[in-house]
C-alpha cells in the first residue's frame, strides 16, 4: 500500500471519491434547535408530547416589547400604529394569534347577560385614550413595570422549521419597518434560532480559516522546508472538505457544536502528519533513498497511528450511546469526520511525498538535547515514590473539589452575557416578569367532577399562591383565572373584585362557566375539562434554582394539595431542558463507559493483557480527574456542554499512550529487557508525545476566543487535559509500569 505503486493507486482512490462528492454537491445547512437537548429516553419528554396535543407547544411564540418614542405610551397615535401592526401580522400565513392589552376584553355580567368591553380604547380623531380598569394589573405582564412599552406576543404555528421559522421573522421584521416601528427588544424562538445561526456562521468560518493558519505557522516553525508545509496544507484541506461533505450527504446539519469541528479535524489530521514527518526525517538522515524511507516509516507507523486516530473517533462516537439528540449528532459527524480526515492523511500523503522531486531535512523539530530527556527519565525513576504521592494525592483533591460543582445550565448559557439576545431577554425578565414558559399540568381526581370543581379549584388556587410566594408576583394563566374573572365580571368589572370566589359567589357565577369556558378556556382547560394548565412566564434562573424551587413544590404539594382532587406534573420546555442538564451524570457515565470499554478493547487486542489494558487507562483518567479540579477552581459548572468535554478529552488524550506503548512493545519485541526499552521509548517517543500536545494545545487554545459558551470552554478544557495528560504519560506511566517487569518478559520470552 505504501509502496510507490500502492500510493498511485490510493490517490486515484482519492481522486474518484473527489469526483463523486463533486458530483452531489452537498451543500452546508445551519441549524439550531434547543430541543435537541431534551434527553429522549425520559419519560417527561413523551408525556410533553402527549401535553403539546392538547395544549400546543409553550415555546412558539414571539415577544415584542414596543415604546413610544415620540410621547406617552398610551398615545391615540401609537396605539393606533400598534394596532395596524397587530393586524397585519394576524394576517400571516403562519401566525395563529396575536395578544397584547389592545387585545383584552373583560366579561361583564348585568341583568342582560355577559358582555365583554375592551380594556383600552382609543379614539385617533380625539386624541382620547380611555383605560378601563386598574393599569397596575396588567404591569409587569402586558405592560413594562416602568409604564414606558407594552407587549406584543405573537403565537406562531407549533414547531415551525428553521427555514419557516426564518421566513415569518423576516416577514414580521417587514411589517413593523414598513409603519416606522421598532421594537425596544424581541425574544422569542424564531428570531432566537436565526440569530444563534447567524452567529455560527461567523464562527464557523472564522475558527476554520484561523485553525488552518495556526497549522501553516506551526509546520513552518517545525519543518522549515516547502513539502513539510504544502503536502501537509493539501491534505488537511482535503481531510476537511471531505469530513463536512460526508457529513452533510448522510443528512446531517451543521449545528451549535459543528463551530468546533474545522480544528478538531485540523488537529487530529496535523498530529497524525507530524508522526509520519519526524519520523520520516530520521529516516532521511539515515538512508540516501527517498523511496525506501517514505515505505519503511508509512509501514511502522501506520497501525500506531491508525490505532490513535480509531481511539479519538471512537471517543466521540461514544456519545452516540447518550440521550441527548445533539450530542448524538455531534458524537456522529465528529467521529466520521476524524475518519474522513485519517483517509485522507493515508491516501493523498504517500503519493504526494513520492512525487515531491526532493525532500531535504532541514528540520528543527528536535529542540530538546536528548540529554533533557535522559535527565528527566533518570529523576522520574529515583524519585518514583515521590511520583506516584503527588499523582494521587491532587487526584484526590479535584475529586473532592469537583464533587462541590453544581448542575446548573441556562437556555442562553451559551451566548456571550454581552450579546443583544442576552440583552433582549434580560428586558422581558426585568420588565415583563420574564421569556421563559412556565407549564404544570393539572388533572381532575375521582374527588372531584371536573377542574371546574370548586374544591379542584381551590387545590389550584393554593398551588398558585405557592407559585407566587416562589417566584414572585407572577402573571398565572389557569383555570381558576377563569372564575376570577368570572367574578370580577359579576361585581361590574371592579378589579378589586379579581379575586378566588367565595361559595356563594361561584354558585351565582356557574351558570356561565360553561359559555366562558368554551369561549377562553381552550386556552387552559381541555374539550372535557378533566385537564388543564397553569401557565405562566419567569425569568431564566437557571436549573439549580429551578430544581430547588420544584423540590419545594413538590414538598407543598405533597403536604397541602389534597391529590384526591386533582393531580399535578410538572411538564414544558423549559422544564426539560432542566432535565437535560440535571442528567449530566448519566450523560457522562454512559460516553466514559463506552469510550473506556472501547479503548480497553483495543488496547487488550493489541498487548494481549488485561492488567496492561488496565495499566494504559490510568494515565488517561487522572486528565479527567484533573479537569474536575481546574473546572472548580475556574467556577465552570456541570451542565451538558461541559460534561461531554470529559469523554471529548479520553478520546483525544489516549492517543500518546498508545503510541508510547507501541513503541515500547516494538523495543520489548526486539529482545530490549523493560528497562533499557523504557528508556528508549522515553527518549524516542516522549518527543513526538511532546510536539504533538504543543500542537494539540495550541489548536484548541484557538478557541478559547469563542463567543459560544461551549466552544470556549471546550477550548479551555481541553487544552487543560492535554497538558495533564502529557504530565501523566510521560512521569506517572513509566513508573507504573516498572512493577509490569516480569509480565512483559515472560509475554516477550525473555528469562
Amino acid at each position: 500500500m505504501f509502496t510507490k505503486s500502492g500510493a498511485n493507486f490510493s490517490f486515484s482512490i482519492a481522486v474518484i471519491f473527489c469526483l463523486i462528492l463533486g458530483f452531489l454537491q452537498p451543500k452546508p445547512v445551519f441549524d439550531y434547535d434547543f430541543e435537541q437537548f431534551f434527553p429522549q429516553d425520559d419519560e417527561n419528554l413523551a408525556f410533553y408530547r402527549e401535553y403539546e396535543e392538547v395544549f400546543g407547544s409553550d415555546n412558539d411564540y414571539l415577544l415584542l416589547a414596543f415604546e413610544n418614542s415620540q410621547g406617552q405610551l398610551f398615545d391615540a397615535s401609537f396605539l393606533s400604529e400598534i394596532d395596524q401592526f397587530q393586524e397585519s401580522v394576524t394576517s400571516l400565513e403562519r401566525v395563529d394569534s396575536v395578544f397584547s392589552i389592545l387585545t383584552v376584553k373583560e366579561p361583564i355580567i348585568s341583568l342582560f347577560g355577559v358582555r365583554e368591553r375592551a380594556v383600552l380604547s382609543w379614539d385617533l380623531e380625539k386624541d382620547k385614550v380611555s383605560f378601563q380598569g386598574d393599569e397596575k394589573k396588567y404591569q409587569g405582564n402586558l405592560i413594562s413595570k416602568d409604564g414606558k412599552s407594552l407587549l406584543v406576543l405573537i403565537k406562531n404555528e407549533d414547531n415551525l422549521s428553521k427555514e419557516d421559522g426564518d421566513l415569518l421573522y423576516g416577514e414580521i421584521q417587514d411589517l413593523w419597518k414598513s409603519q416606522g416601528l421598532a421594537p425596544k427588544a424581541v425574544a422569542g424562538k424564531i428570531q432566537t434560532q436565526g440569530d444563534f445561526v447567524d452567529l455560527m456562521q461567523n464562527e464557523f468560518g472564522m475558527f476554520f480559516g484561523a485553525s488552518l493558519i495556526l497549522m501553516l505557522l506551526i509546520l513552518i516553525l517545525i519543518f522549515r522546508s516547502w513539502w513539510g508545509v504544502v503536502i501537509p496544507i493539501i491534505v488537511l484541506i482535503f481531510g476537511v472538505v471531505w469530513a463536512f461533505a460526508v457529513i452533510l450527504l448522510i443528512g446531517k446539519k451543521l449545528a451549535l457544536m459543528s463551530v468546533m469541528q474545522p480544528t478538531i479535524f485540523l488537529i487530529v489530521g496535523l498530529s497524525a502528519l507530524i508522526h509520519f514527518f519526524t519520523h520520516l526525517i530520521k529516516a532521511l538522515k539515515l538512508t540516501q533513498s527517498k523511496d525506501e524511507a517514505i515505505s519503511k516509516v508509512f509501514k511502522e507507523l501506520w497501525v500506531p497511528v491508525t490505532l490513535t486516530i480509531l481511539t479519538t473517533s471512537l471517543g466521540f462516537f461514544s456519545l452516540y450511546f447518550t440521550s441527548i439528540p445533539a450530542l448524538k449528532d455531534f458524537g456522529l459527524t465528529t467521529g466520521l469526520g476524524i475518519l474522513m480526515m485519517f483517509f485522507s492523511v493515508s491516501l493523498i500523503t504517500p503519493f504526494l511525498l513520492y512525487r515531491w522531486k526532493k525532500l531535504s531535512v532541514s528540520s528543527d523539530s528536535e529542540k530538546i538535547a536528548p540529554d533533557f530527556y535522559h535527565k528527566a527519565l533518570r529523576q522520574i525513576f529515583i524519585k518514583s515514590k515521590e511520583v506516584l504521592v503527588l499523582f494521587f494525592f491532587i487526584s484526590i483533591l479535584s475529586v473532592y473539589l469537583g464533587s462541590k460543582i453544581d448542575i446548573n445550565g441556562y437556555l442562553l448559557d451559551n451566548l456571550p452575557s454581552d450579546h443583544p439576545i442576552q440583552n433582549d431577554f434580560n428586558f422581558f425578565n426585568e420588565q415583563f416578569g420574564g421569556s421563559n414558559p412556565l407549564e404544570i399540568y393539572l388533572k381532575s381526581s375521582n374527588g372531584s367532577t371536573n377542574l371546574l370543581d370548586y374544591e379542584a379549584l381551590k387545590e389550584i388556587d393554593k398551588l398558585e399562591m405557592k407559585l407566587k410566594k416562589e417566584f414572585g408576583e407572577v402573571s398565572v394563566l389557569s383555570p381558576v383565572t377563569l372564575v376570577k374573572t368570572l367574578n370580577q365580571a359579576q361585581n361590574q368589572g371592579d378589579h378589586a373584585a379579581f379575586v378566588f370566589p367565595s361559595p356563594g359567589q361561584f354558585r351565582r357565577m356557574e351558570r356561565f362557566l360553561g359559555r366562558v369556558s368554551k369561549n377562553q378556556g381552550a386556552l387552559v382547560l381541555s374539550e372535557d375539562l378533566m385537564e388543564g394548565r397553569i401557565s405562566a412566564r419567569i425569568p431564566d434562573l437557571g436549573s439549580l434554582q429551578m430544581r430547588q424551587i420544584r423540590e419545594k413544590v413538590r414538598e407543598y404539594i405533597e403536604e397541602e394539595i389534597n391529590e384526591d382532587v386533582i393531580q399535578v406534573r410538572w411538564t414544558g420546555t423549559s422544564y426539560l431542558i432542566d432535565k437535560g442538564h440535571e442528567s449530566v451524570t448519566i450523560q457522562m457515565a454512559r460516553g466514559l463507559g463506552v469510550a473506556f470499554l472501547l479503548v480497553g478493547i483495543i488496547a487488550g487486542f493489541l498487548f494481549k493483557s488485561w492488567r496492561i489494558s488496565f495499566i494504559l487507562l490510568i494515565p488517561n483518567i487522572i486528565p479527567l480527574l484533573w479537569m474536575l479540579g481546574l473546572m472548580y477552581f475556574l467556577g465552570v459548572e456541570f451542565k451538558l456542554t461541559t460534561a461531554i468535554l470529559f469523554t471529548v478529552a479520553f478520546g483525544i488524550a489516549v492517543d500518546d499512550s498508545i503510541h508510547f506503548m507501541t513503541r515500547l512493545k516494538m523495543e520489548l519485541s526486539n529482545g530490549k529487557n523493560l528497562l533499557y526499552a523504557l528508556k528508549r521509548t522515553f527518549l524516542e517517543t516522549g518527543k513526538a508525545i511532546v510536539l504533538t500536545t504543543l500542537i494539540l494545545v495550541s489548536g484548541f487554545a484557538v478557541l478559547i476566543f469563542s463567543r459560544f459558551g461551549v466552544t470556549h470552554y471546550t477550548g479551555l478544557l481541553i487544552s487543560s487535559a492535554l497538558v495533564f495528560a502529557l504530565l501523566a504519560d510521560l512521569i506517572l506511566l513509566p513508573v507504573i509500569l516498572l512493577p509490569m517487569k516480569k509480565v512483559w518478559e515472560k509475554k516477550n520470552g525473555q528469562d
